[in-house]
Parts: structure tokens; sequence; C-alpha cells
């Protein structure tokens, strides 16, 4: 049965209940005794000023009255103190003095007035600031919807670009081996299919491990290794303790498909790609290291689709607590860091 009662009729009954307990206590410590006419008095008070508030409160929220600016409010605010005030005032003297109607304007009524008055300024600084803060709250929780919902349909546009854009590199890939070795492309289209299943599976989830997302680069670097041959190497460098931690779907094999079509495709002898995790003070370090330079008209630069969707998804995920640059490590290798949070 409680459960059914609403939180502002525990309020309004918990709110009264403490007026009339602190008058009683009071009364009794000053006089000594409680009269039953105090009582009484206490008694109107309380039922008309649950019946003021409550008709008031019936009538701002008829009127929508959380949808008012400021200056309305203000005025709400002080057309309540007066209404309420005059109508606990009123009802309590006319119950008190039936028939005596030119008494309510006497120095007595004037002075219930203002007590009543008191009250119910009381009452709707306490209800007004209850939903100012309870507006805020809902505003600010809104907003955090609002914020997560868009940057879920960020994360999910990125995705879907980056799987059309990856599908097309890897056919091209397939494509080289057709004529030249049919068997091999047949084992390559088996391989693009298993990257596929994977990264499909990650569209869904907004993070996945490491180990996971090394799977598909290990796919995608077999395939490439076919095209490459003995022009490509490979190598792991990989702290078991960053297996498990959370980086962004098809990150890492973004990354590598950068090193090797601006890196490994323009030598001659071709490259090596060496990926590396680790941590260092609270942060997982990715480092992608592959042989060749970053020239000032060179998309690998930092300006392609694939490192900026990489800048983007990082800093939807983490923030600022998350960085990304890219940048000739020397005179031969080109180096990708990525930082983010452990998490």
């Amino acid at each position: 049965m409680f459960k059914k009662i609403s939180k502002y009729w525990w309020c309004q009954l918990l709110g009264w209940s403490t007026y009339f307990i602190i008058n009683v206590f009071l009364a009794y410590s000053f006089m000594g005794k409680v009269e039953h006419s105090d009582v009484i008095n206490l008694i109107y008070v309380i039922i008309f000023g649950l019946a003021g508030t409550h008709l008031y409160r019936l009538i701002i929220r008829r009127n929508n009255w959380v949808q008012y600016g400021f200056d309305h409010l203000i005025i709400l605010f002080f057309a309540g103190v007066v209404g309420i005030g005059v109508f606990m005032a009123l009802g309590i003297y006319l119950f008190s003095y039936p028939g005596d109607f030119l008494g309510f304007i006497s120095q007595e009524g004037l002075k219930n007035l203002m007590s009543t008055m008191a009250i119910s300024t009381t009452w709707l600084l306490i209800y007004f600031a209850w939903h100012y803060i309870e507006r805020n709250r809902n505003s600010q929780v809104n907003q955090l919807k609002l914020e997560s919902t868009v940057k879920e349909l960020e994360l999910k546009t990125i995705k879907a670009q980056l799987n059309p854009h990856f599908i097309f590199n890897a056919l091209n890939s397939i494509r080289a081996l057709v004529d030249e070795n049919p068997q091999r492309a047949r084992t390559a289209i088996t391989e693009l299919s298993n990257i596929l299943r994977s990264s499909m599976a990650t569209e869904k989830v907004e993070t996945v491990s490491l180990e996971d997302e090394l799977n598909i680069v290990k796919d995608y670097l077999a395939l490439e290794t076919i095209r490459f041959e003995e022009r490509l190497k490979v190598q792991y460098l990989i702290d078991p303790a960053t297996l498990e931690l959370p980086i962004p779907p098809m990150m890492l094999q973004t990354l590598v498909e950068n090193a090797i079509k601006h890196g490994i495709s323009r030598q001659i002898h071709g490259g090596e790609v060496v990926i590396t995790s680790s941590v260092h003070e609270l942060q997982h370090v990715l480092i992608i290291r592959n042989t060749g330079q970053l020239h000032p008209t060179d998309h690998s630069e930092g300006h392609g689709f694939g490192l900026q969707s990489t800048r983007q998804r990082l800093s939807l995920l983490f923030g600022s607590r998350a960085s990304f640059s890219i940048y000739n490590k020397d005179t031969a290798h080109v180096e990708a860091r990525v930082q983010m949070p452990v998490v």
C-alpha cells in the first residue's frame, strides 16, 4: 500500500507532521504545557496548509509551469505566497470564529495572515528548490544520453566506412594473385572470409581486446604476405599483459594496412612491419613501425581517411586521455604511436 504513495505525498505528510511536532515541542518547552486550543489551531493550519499548497500545485502543474522562464517563476512564487497565505488565514479564521467576517481584517487577523504567508513562503522555497535541482539533474542526464547517442552514431558511421575501405584493398591484393597463382588466390579468399567474419562481429561493440584485433591483423598480414612474398617481414613484440586491454575495433588493422600501403609497397626490396604493445605509466602504448618515409604530400602524414578515423575513434572513446601520432622515426622508418588509458 505504501509503495503506491507518491514521493510528493510522502514529502507533504512528512513536512506537515514535522511542523506539528516542532510547534507542540516549542509550546511545551516555553509554556510547560500544550493548550487544547493550540492543538486545534495547529490542526487547522495543517489542514488548510495542505489543501492550499496542493491546490496551488494542481494549478501550476496544469499550466506546465516548469517551462516558464525565471521572470515568470518569480511572479508565480510571490503569487503563491500571497494566494496560499490568504487561503490558509481565511480558512483558519472562519473555522475558529464562524460568522465573524469583519474580524479577519483586524490587527489579529493581519497577524495571522503574516504567519500563514511565512509558512507558504517556506513551503514554496522548498518546492521550487526541489524542482530546480530535479530539472537540472534531468537536464544533465538527458545531455549525457544525447552525447552518448551521438558518439555511438559517429562510431557506427566510422566503422561502416572502414569496412568497405578495407575490403577494396584486400580484394585488390587477391586480384593480383588470380592469374599468377590461383591456388594461393583461393587461400587468400579463405583468409579474407575469416577477416570479414571477425570484423562483422566487432561492428556491435565499441572496443575489442587486443588479442582479438591481433587475430584479424595476422590474417590480413598472411594475405599480404602472399602478395609480397619475401619482401614483407613481420615482427610482433607483444607484452602478454596487454592482450586483454580494450582498443577500438579495426584500429590496429587500419594502421598496419597504412604501413604496408604507404611504406612497404613503395620499397623496391620491401621492408619490415614491427608491432609493439606495452604498458607505460598506466598508458597502453601501441607502436607500428615500418620501413619507409613520410613525405610532405603523402596522405600517410596524417590526413588520410584511415588515420583520421583513428584519431576520431580515440577521441570519442577516450577523449583527451588518448593520443595518436605518426612521424619519421629515422631516415629509414616510420612510426605510428597510439597511447590509450589502461581502463
